[in-house]
């Protein structure tokens, strides 16, 4: 015999909803990916070797057409994809490289990629090559490990951000800005575009 409460769901009913729930977000969470919240690299973002001094910026060869687009919706900066491993500058990208000591210090580096960028984004492509984000690596024939130093683009606040703001809190960061009014201007040019 079952028995029903308020909500007319019986006792086994109720006992089964938390391992539902548990089992959705197990699926939620599976269908996440490490490269969840990061940005993708663009051309004018740069690298580090954890073995070098130097921070090149990125190369993109593999395509002159793929941009990631700004803010007002213009072409911006050429994608890194997997395949662009060439740095610029070319010649000695890193500096000097610390597993090649000498007598007056470090030989310069030799950059010599080892294949592709690896933990690329597979989900997004620029013809058929995979997203370099924030997390890939690449690696040094020499034994250095390059990941993305900085993404390349800038992030900039929203009206939606402007808005949920708290004014006391922008005080402190911002003292000289009267924030209260910065928000009603926000509020008053809400449908046109900035």
């Amino acid at each position: 015999m079952n028995e029903y409460n308020e909500t007319g769901k019986s006792f086994e009913e109720k006992q089964e909803e938390p391992s539902k729930k548990r089992q959705e977000e197990e699926k939620s969470e599976s269908n996440s990916s490490e490269h969840d919240g990061k940005y993708f690299v663009i051309q004018k973002g740069m690298c580090q070797c954890n073995q070098g001094f130097k921070f090149p910026k990125f190369k993109v060869t593999s395509h002159q057409k793929h941009y990631w687009n700004d803010n007002d919706g213009n072409p911006d900066y050429l994608a890194v994809t997997e395949d662009n491993t060439q740095l610029d500058p070319q010649a000695q990208p890193f500096g000097q490289c610390k597993l090649k000591p000498s007598a007056g210090g470090y030989l310069p580096c030799t950059y010599a990629p080892l294949g592709k960028w690896t933990k690329t984004y597979e989900k997004v492509k620029v013809m058929g090559k995979s997203c370099v984000t924030e997390i890939s690596e690449l690696m040094c024939s020499t034994g250095g490990k390059i990941t993305v130093f900085k993404h390349g683009q800038q992030s900039e606040a929203g009206k939606s951000q402007v808005k949920e703001s708290d004014v006391r809190e922008q005080r402190v960061y911002s003292p000289i800005v009267n924030f209260e009014k910065f928000q009603e201007e926000m509020n008053e040019h809400s449908g046109e575009a900035w």
